[in-house]
């Protein structure tokens, strides 16, 4: 080997390295676009089935049906939000959010109740949390608004970005697909043209599955917290409910959550008939809400959408978790089916594949 083609080898090397960090920079850099057009093809997934029954039963010209399912899609998001700031507004009020004083005030009010509870019954497992200063804990909720308040223009421009982007998504349904289609190896075109309608249906499917989901939890939880009286129920029951599409951890902040605010809607009242028994029941009550959906919501939607195996899901969704956080168990479900798609066109005569892939 003579000392060109060595140098040769260690330039080319070093050029690959250079484009490799070069691109990893690019999409770090743009980490924003691509984030507003993964949402917007998510919207599209979800918006496709309406698109077709418009074109198809209805004999709706194409852009009209998805301007149609745009303001249909934007009319619910609207509603929602004009149903609940009205409640969040009370509930902060309710919980002093915008005061800490009185916010700390409630708190500490709670924690030394819980404290003589315990004292009562001889456990001193709190004694040592008394000196707890719980001021310099609250003195950051109102850099927390500021930083909310200020994170307002940079949705805005994201909503926007989104819903330009979903559009034309949804109008041309091909549009992702020739995007794609563009980097792939010639010759593989027809094997990823058919992979990509067979992916486009099953996350179709999964997504609105995921949102009938989180409907029914949603009503479970607003009935629990009616039949309690808690206050604000359905801001309540709404945070908990959208906290399950957070696999596993979700459910547990949700658990927390609904248990801190029940306690806290009770503020005033007999600590140990009252309050602690009240959030109990909820708690209890909470736990047979999310049996129901782990046992029968989520198997029925998974079984049925992604042609997987609750136990298969199970593992795929703490590998995800694993190999990157709380975003990887989001994503794991969708990337997994994709992934199985793709398997199956590509490798079908593979054993492992076939068993993975024989319902698909």
């Amino acid at each position: 080997m003579t000392s060109k083609i060595l140098a040769n080898g260690i330039i080319r090397s070093l050029g690959i390295l250079l484009g490799i960090f070069l691109l990893s920079y690019f999409l770090y850099a743009i980490q924003s676009v691509i984030i507003y057009i993964i949402i917007a093809g998510i919207l599209s997934l979800i918006a496709r089935p309406i698109i077709l029954f418009l074109r198809r039963k209805l004999k709706f010209p194409n852009t009209i049906a998805v301007v149609f399912t745009m303001i249909l899609m934007l009319g619910l998001l609207t509603g929602l939000i004009a149903m609940f700031i009205p409640l969040i507004t009370e509930q902060g009020k309710s919980l002093s959010l915008l005061e800490v004083d009185k916010l700390q005030e409630n708190v500490q009010q709670i924690f030394n109740q819980t404290t003589d509870y315990f004292s009562s019954k001889g456990i001193d497992v709190l004694g040592e949390l008394k000196n707890v200063d719980f001021a310099s804990q609250f003195k950051e909720i109102p850099n927390l608004l500021n930083y909310v308040l200020g994170t307002v223009g940079s949705l805005s421009v994201g909503l926007f970005s989104v819903l330009f982007i979903s559009f034309f998504f949804m109008k041309d349904s091909q549009l992702l697909k020739k995007g794609v289609m563009a980097i792939i190896p010639n010759g593989t075109e027809g094997r990823f043209s058919k992979s990509l309608e067979t992916i486009n249906d099953l996350l179709s499917r999964y997504f609105i599955g995921l949102l009938f989901q989180i409907t029914i939890l949603f009503i479970l939880y607003t009935v629990i917290l009616l039949i309690f009286n808690i206050d604000n129920a359905v801001v309540i029951a709404f945070l908990c409910a959208l906290l399950n599409l957070i696999p596993y951890i979700g459910p547990m902040i949700g658990a927390v959550l609904m248990f801190v605010l029940s306690m806290i809607s009770n503020i005033g009242l007999d600590f140990q008939t009252e309050i602690l028994s009240t959030s109990l029941w909820i708690l209890f009550w909470y736990l047979i809400a999310q049996i129901i959906d782990n046992f029968a919501s989520q198997p029925l939607i998974f079984s049925k959408t992604t042609k997987s195996h609750p136990l298969e899901i199970f593992l795929i969704i703490i590998i995800g978790g694993l190999l990157f956080g709380i975003v990887g168990m989001i994503t794991a479900i969708p990337m997994y089916t994709a992934l199985k798609v793709i398997l199956k066109e590509f490798l079908s005569d593979n054993k492992i594949v076939k068993s993975l892939t024989k319902d698909i």
